[in-house]
């Protein structure tokens, strides 16, 4: 039976998240109006001076995204996620760059999981091999126009959701050896889930559950690796 690895994105392979590329992208490009950035700038700006949590800053990015795509046509959308995607394509971590190509070249089965739209995803994680890849999928109506809904929200929101029925719809794949890299404490399900969590750049509750826990402890500053 083939062994299985998860990966988060956002913070943990690409030093970014996809999906504020993608807003400030949609706003830059005039697809959003310029008063979009309204709904997350303070919570950004909380975040930047460390005086408010990343988690925060998110879900209001997901507010101003979720307000005005609905509407938006498909093929633009896609046309500047492309445009993102080419942009950072190359702005990853060493460590779990390297660490996909050693799990991939084991013969492991690689799953990536994000926050951001599975368009996106889909685009910025072929080139790292990844054989399966989950992430928010909007819902498109009439003449190909997002209509503001999300699919299958419940999955996407818990981790530890994607990796049971990765198991219940691929018999051939096994939980020993299975590992799983996350970088906030939003990725604990997942992490519980797997025989080997990495808690990679970790914010201060992964990394309080982790030392109880007895994680792995990776972090990546500059041109250094840290294992804690």
């Amino acid at each position: 039976m083939q062994k299985v690895a998860f990966f988060d994105i956002d913070g943990t392979l690409f030093r970014s998240s996809l999906l504020i590329e993608l807003v400030e992208a949609l706003i830059n490009e005039g697809i959003f109006p310029v008063e979009s950035r309204d709904v997350y700038l303070n919570e950004r700006r909380a975040w930047l001076d460390r005086e408010g949590t990343y988690d925060t800053y998110i879900a209001a990015l997901i507010d101003a995204f979720l307000q005005h795509i609905k509407g938006v046509h498909y093929g633009t959308f896609a046309d500047v996620g492309k445009r993102v995607v080419a942009r950072h394509q190359k702005r990853v971590y060493r460590y779990t760059r390297d660490l996909i190509r050693e799990l991939k070249h084991d013969g492991y089965f690689l799953i990536a999981i994000s926050q951001s739209p599975k368009t996106v995803l889909d685009a910025f994680c072929k080139d790292y091999g990844f054989d399966k890849v989950y992430g928010r999928i909007y819902d498109i109506g009439p003449q190909d126009r997002f209509t503001g809904e999300v699919q299958d929200e419940h999955l996407i929101e818990n981790k530890a959701n994607i990796v049971d029925r990765v198991f219940q719809k691929h018999p051939e794949l096994t939980r020993d050896g299975a590992v799983a890299v996350g970088d906030t404490d939003g990725d604990i399900p997942l992490l519980a889930s797997v025989a080997r969590p990495i808690c990679f750049n970790p914010n201060a509750e992964l990394y309080k559950y982790a030392k109880k826990a007895g994680w792995e402890v990776v972090v990546e500053r500059k041109d250094v690796i840290y294992k804690l």
